[in-house]
């Protein structure tokens, strides 16, 4: 009996990613879930209470995964600018990557989104969107080698660049732009003295006899 509700458990988590993939937030119901996988409506509610605990689930599977990657990338670079720019290049790679839909609803304010429509929104909403957060501290570290007062604002700012690219969608130069943008902001830039990286964090650059 428990191995087929794992079973049961596995096919509607397999099939909610195939429905974000290809629809979004709003493709995941719970009666395109019971037709996918064959079973009664109130079969799924047996599972799963709400669209936004299933969204958790699946973000508890997938943002491990999602950070091991991206910390992978930044690993594979010495420099801080090199590890900045992994950062941000390797999350919207995998934002591409239609198994990692869920982390991207997230990532795109779908599922914001869907609550103001009116999609029952509860406090999975705000677990899910703190994990999301959670990849802010891989690049903690890298901002404060970099000098900034406040890494940890700097690392959302820097987040929050990444997000905005998701939500641009996938485009020629996007990811690029993304890169400069974060780079500049984080006063990684090559091309960008070092007094100038005020931009992240507020500060003012030094003035001559300051």
């Amino acid at each position: 009996m428990a191995e087929h509700r794992r079973m049961q458990r596995g096919a509607l988590l397999d099939a909610a990613r195939s429905l974000l993939s290809e629809g979004g937030v709003r493709s995941l119901t719970f009666p395109a879930l019971a037709e996918r996988t064959g079973l009664a409506r109130s079969s799924v509610y047996e599972y799963f209470r709400s669209t936004a605990e299933l969204v958790e689930v699946l973000c508890e599977a997938d943002l491990p995964l999602w950070a091991a990657e991206v910390e992978a990338a930044m690993a594979a670079t010495d420099t801080p600018a090199g590890k900045i720019a992994a950062y941000v290049r390797h999350q919207l790679t995998l934002a591409a990557d239609g198994r990692h839909r869920a982390v991207m609803a997230i990532a795109a304010g779908e599922l914001d989104a869907a609550a103001r429509a009116g999609t029952r929104p509860d406090a999975a909403w705000e677990r899910i969107r703190a994990a999301h957060g959670g990849l802010d501290e891989l690049v903690v570290g890298v901002l404060a080698e970099l000098g900034h007062r406040d890494p940890r604002l700097a690392a959302r700012l820097l987040q929050g660049v990444i997000d905005a690219a998701v939500r641009y969608g996938p485009g020629e130069g996007v990811a690029e732009a993304a890169v400069r943008m974060a780079l500049r902001a984080a006063g990684a830039d090559p091309g960008l003295p070092v007094r100038e990286r005020d931009a992240a964090d507020g500060q003012e650059p030094d003035r001559p006899g300051a």
